[in-house]
Formats: C-alpha cells, sequence, structure tokens
C-alpha cells in the first residue's frame, strides 16, 4: 500500500474547515425554526367590554352547545377539556364592593407560543387567524401547555392512548362559513364584538377616548405577548381582574427565534476554541505526525 502522511497544520486545517461547512449550513439552511404569525391586522378577532357583562353566562352555554360538549347545560366556573370557556365573577375592591365578569378562554395570539413550540404542527394558525387543533398530529407533549403565557390550553386525561389538548378554537368553522362565533352570536347585552382585529382596535380606542369616565385608558391584548385576538376594555385595572401583569410586548416564539438564530455562532466559536485546544494539548516537537502504513 501506498504511504499516507498527514501534518498537524492539515489536520487542524481539515477540522476548521469541517466547522465552518457546519456553521454554514445552519446559516444557510433551515436552522431557525419559523415563527407561526398571521397577519394580526386582518385577523378576526373579539372584543370583550367588560363594562357590559352582566355574568349571564349565554356565552358559555352557547359554547358549549355548539361544540357538542358533554352537559351542555351546564354553567362552568373554569376552564378544562370540556368547558372552552366560563365567565370569572370578581370582586373588585373600588370603594364599595363591586363584582365583575370576565369571559376567559384562549387568548389567539397573533404570534402564538403554543404553536411555536408544537413539534408535530398539531397547533397551527388557521387562515382565520385562530389558533387551532389538528389531534391527528397530537403526540400528548403538552408543549403547548408549558409554553401558553396564558395558561390556557388543557390536555385530556381520560384516555392516554390517544392524546387530545382543548381549549377555545374560536369557533374557526363558523367563520369559514361567514358565521360570527357562537358566544359573540350569544351575548344579549352587546359586551361581545366580532370582527377585523385592527377595527376593533380602533373601536376599543374610540370608546375609551369619548368615555375617559367609563373606562381605563388600556386595551388589553393589544400589545401584550405580541398582541392577541381577543381584546378587551374595562373600567377596573386588569390586573385586579385576574389578568397575568407585566407581560412582555415581544411574542415568545420571536424572542426564542433570536436565540436560536445565534446557535451558528455558537457552534463556530466551539469549533474555534476545540480546534485551538487540539493544536496546544498535542502539540509536539516535531512537525509531522507520520501515519505511514506499510506492510
Amino acid at each position: 500500500m501506498r504511504d499516507q502522511k498527514l501534518s498537524r497544520r492539515s489536520f487542524l486545517k481539515g477540522l476548521a474547515v469541517t466547522g465552518a461547512a457546519t456553521t454554514a449550513s445552519w446559516l444557510l439552511g433551515d436552522a431557525v425554526l419559523p415563527v407561526y404569525a398571521s397577519e394580526g391586522a386582518s385577523s378576526r378577532g373579539i372584543l370583550v367590554d367588560l363594562t357590559r357583562c352582566v355574568g349571564c353566562n349565554s356565552c358559555a352555554l352557547a359554547c358549549q352547545e355548539s361544540n357538542h360538549l358533554p352537559r351542555p347545560d351546564r354553567i362552568p366556573d373554569a376552564l378544562a377539556p370540556d368547558a372552552y370557556t366560563f365567565v370569572d365573577r370578581r370582586d373588585v375592591p373600588t370603594g364599595d364592593a363591586k363584582q365583575r365578569f370576565v369571559k376567559r378562554q384562549c387568548m389567539h395570539c397573533v404570534d402564538a407560543a403554543c404553536v411555536s413550540a408544537c413539534p408535530a404542527a398539531a397547533m397551527h394558525k388557521s387562515a382565520t387567524g385562530a389558533v387551532i387543533y389538528r389531534a391527528d398530529r397530537c403526540l400528548g407533549c403538552r408543549y403547548c401547555e408549558a409554553a401558553c403565557p396564558f395558561g390556557v390550553p388543557r390536555f385530556d386525561w381520560d384516555d392516554g392512548l390517544t392524546p387530545e389538548i382543548n381549549k377555545c378554537w374560536l369557533c374557526d368553522e363558523r367563520l369559514k362559513a361567514g358565521q360570527r362565533p357562537a358566544c359573540v352570536e350569544a351575548c344579549p347585552t352587546g359586551a361581545l364584538r366580532f370582527g377585523r382585529r385592527d377595527e376593533l382596535l380602533a373601536q376599543a380606542h374610540a370608546q375609551i377616548a369619548s368615555q375617559p369616565e367609563r373606562y381605563i385608558d388600556h386595551v388589553f391584548g393589544e400589545f401584550e405577548v405580541g398582541g392577541t385576538l381577543m381584546l378587551y376594555i374595562s373600567d377596573v385595572p386588569f390586573e385586579q381582574l385576574g389578568f397575568p401583569a407585566n407581560l412582555p410586548e415581544t411574542a415568545p416564539p420571536e424572542q426564542t427565534a433570536k436565540i436560536i438564530s445565534k446557535i451558528p455562532f455558537v457552534i463556530a466559536g466551539m469549533t474555534a476554541l476545540m480546534t485551538g485546544s487540539a493544536w496546544y494539548t498535542h502539540r509536539q516537537p516535531a512537525g509531522d505526525i507520520d501515519t505511514t502504513v506499510g506492510a
């Protein structure tokens, strides 16, 4: 067999080239996970005017019936696999004790963390903007539960062999058929309004500006976690109503993308570090490593 001689310089050069090629493949390939954002302005959403809600539960009962959930005549008191929305009753200390009613459900984030976290694309964005679910893809990993900044998705524990996540789907099938969500149809006081997100925001700000004595100057969901399709206006600070306080305005998937985008540079740095370490540790007086192979 012929002689083969590998110099240390050639060895280190090859290692560096390999590292650079790996980094380039990350930079030029699909290393960064896609951010599943919809066009928030044109997406459909719901504006909830909490000053108009009387706690009648018509919305919750309509949701039960429309989604063919068990016990459609039962008024839910919490989110559950068989309860996609409920009316939360809150005592608010504003001088005289007052009670407020808050409709709770999935917030349908414009750039949804649950969608970004799902490794099987079971959670995804509909063309309507709603965050919906494909049960046939679900792995039961519950990453969506962990990722949700509002703690909404509920895992159905009744059958571990067929994992299923349940939450409000914003009546996506009704929307595609040109109908409004069932909860909006059922509301008798006008507390729920359905429409394009940008138009709902304009209405909300117009109401606040025209009646500053009635509303606090805050539309919850306009900026929180990158924006949501569920928007709220209120006469009481939202933290007193159980809404999460101090939420970032940047969507979690956007933050994740920033971190992931730096991974190629971390790999490049580690390659350079290992290359230098290998050279320092294995340096010999002789410049070459003799790998002669002969009979």
